[in-house]
């Protein structure tokens, strides 16, 4: 196997030799602007971005309204976590970490040299965040997000009252509701996501008649969840990379390879070299240290919602770092990793057991049969589902569905890149990101597309019966854009301009695609990629007939993970 924490060392130190070239400031900001619009520059950071909802259209889907006759029936939500604070990654937190340590180290030992210019309030900064924990910011995302849920969905799943803002345990007769399940991982930042989301969706803060103490909401009468352990070898369908043991020795880096090998030292030296233009006698900055200064700018943001290293770049130099994100999460997680489908298959397999109404008793992939064959922990019927999880997690099922629009490579030798791309991360796993699946009942077996968004304000009010709505359709949409399910690869979900899918057409590509998967050989063989920075496209799956990977005898055991 490659020691990817050699390479990563040897990547980091590379970028850090590269001297940059002198240029001037002004000069180069009057060739290229530097741009000063934080709504803009925000929609640059990939995955650190705060979240937006896409146009429904995003997606190329061009018809959006819901037919008449037609109505949502039921809502499965897979929730990524909204801001947080760096992780310790090394081209993520600890590269932030270490500029901000020497810019600090610099002014302490040096207190007359003076950074100049744009960079002088480098003089006096402090770095001032933690390491992976939710945020204030991201508390709000889901808090609203969770309202968000209850407007779009769940008025009409509960046929909600004149005036009704939030979810009610009771139905209209006075009886109490099943209670809903969500589910969770057992980190911190996911757990509270998970919280704040139902604290906007079932409401106690927003109670016609005020409830200072939030009772109904700390007394478990409202919902249950379920808390699944992350972070050791568990089955964990929400963090499946915990039990994918070969993502965790080798293909997690991937992305982060290249990115570090090809695409920083393309984009960023001519900012690098501004950085050093108004840098005193003795401090150097490396092409590192300017892309920490992006992903600073990107963070605190998302902690304290301002930060002075946002107005030091062009528009291209973030439309370059939003492409280093997306060249990560495409090369770790999606078609450009052996373990890409690996990762997803878990969830998809939960997602197709709930749409048929069975419980999952046996496991080939990351679900853990313990958690999902009983009514306590994976309740079937339920009219909606809320799984709190990652953002690789929601790349990993959309790659593992073979929804192809995605498995468009981002191109490590293009500067700037490509505008029209598919694969954007500030639009697929913003904070607080979601991929919904929509089930929706319908009186027609071939329902007349309808061309604009129609608000509904209540659940019959363009014909729909649920008596005679017998025939079902799927629906899935990424951060309000619905997915053009027409592309996934074999077929069966084409012939609608709207979006919709035939359940049975659904489930049938579904089942066909969980296949590619390879889930044993990809996470247990034992391995070698040969070249892991060359930005090979796996097609989210590996072989022992794979180009580019040598097979050696045995398999990846937990103890020899472990050790």
């Amino acid at each position: 196997m490659f020691d990817s924490t050699s390479l990563l060392v040897a990547a980091l130190a590379g970028q850090a030799l590269a001297a940059p070239k002198t240029l001037n400031w002004k000069r180069q900001s009057t060739q290229q602007p530097l741009l000063t619009d934080l709504n803009v520059i925000s929609q640059y950071w990939g995955q650190i971005s705060p979240y937006h909802d896409n146009a429904e259209t995003y997606f190329g889907v061009n018809d959006v309204g819901l037919p008449d006759g037609c109505q949502i029936e039921q809502v499965h939500s897979l929730q990524r976590h909204a801001q947080r604070f760096p992780t310790g990654s090394f081209d993520d937190g600890l590269n932030d970490e270490n500029f901000a340590a020497k810019v600090y180290n610099f002014t302490s030992a040096n207190p007359h040299a003076s950074f100049t210019g744009p960079l002088a309030f480098l003089n006096t900064y402090r770095y001032q965040m933690g390491e992976g924990f939710l945020t204030g910011v991201g508390a709000v995302t889901e808090f609203q997000s969770g309202v968000t849920f209850w407007n779009r969905y769940g008025r009409t799943l509960y046929n909600a009252t004149v005036g009704q803002v939030q979810y009610n345990a009771s139905y209209q007769n006075g009886t109490t509701r099943p209670k809903p399940v969500l589910r969770t991982t057992g980190q911190s930042r996911i757990e509270d996501s998970q919280i704040s989301w139902a604290l906007g969706f079932f409401g106690p803060s927003f109670y016609e008649t005020a409830q200072p103490s939030l009772s109904s909401f700390g007394n478990g009468s409202l919902f249950n969840v379920v808390i699944i352990p992350e972070g050791g070898t568990e089955n964990n369908t929400l963090a499946s990379y915990d039990s994918c043991f070969e993502d965790n020795l080798q293909g997690s880096d991937l992305g982060d390879l290249d990115l570090l090998d090809q695409y920083i030292p393309l984009y960023i030296g001519a900012a690098t070299a501004r950085m050093n233009a108004n840098a005193p006698a003795g401090f150097k900055f490396n092409n590192n240290d300017t892309y920490a200064m992006q992903s600073i700018c990107a963070y605190e943001n998302g902690y304290i919602g301002m930060s002075d290293f946002c107005n030091l770049f062009t528009e291209q130099e973030w439309q370059g770092f939003e492409q280093t994100l997306d060249i990560e999460y495409y090369y770790d997680y999606s078609f450009g990793n052996p373990t890409g489908r690996s990762q997803g298959v878990g969830y998809q397999q939960e997602l197709l057991a709930r749409l048929t109404n069975q419980y999952i008793t046996s496991s080939n992939s990351s679900v853990n049969t313990s958690l999902t064959n009983n009514a306590a922990d994976f309740p079937l019927g339920q009219p909606f589902y809320a799984d709190f999880s990652h953002d690789d997690i929601i790349v990993s099922v959309l790659t593992s569905m073979s929804i192809d629009y995605f498995r468009e490579h981002p191109n490590l030798q293009q500067y700037p890149p490509d505008p029209n791309r598919h694969f954007v991360l500030s639009n697929m796993t913003p904070f607080g990101a979601r991929l919904i699946t929509e089930v929706i009942g319908c009186a027609s077996a071939n329902p007349t597309a309808v061309h604009s968004h129609r608000t509904q304000y209540y659940p019959t009010q363009y014909a729909y019966n649920p008596a005679n709505a017998t025939h079902k359709f799927i629906r899935m949409r990424l951060n309000n854009g619905i997915l053009p399910l027409d592309t996934i690869r074999t077929g069966e979900c084409l012939g609608r301009t709207d979006g919709m899918c035939a359940l049975s057409s659904f489930l049938t590509s579904q089942y066909e695609a969980e296949k590619l998967a390879n889930y044993q050989f990809a996470c247990f063989a034992n391995y070698t990629i040969t070249a892991p920075t060359n930005g090979n496209d796996y097609d989210g799956t590996v072989t022992n007939t794979t180009a580019g990977i040598v097979v050696s005898p045995g398999e990846i055991t937990a103890a020899f993970f472990a050790s």
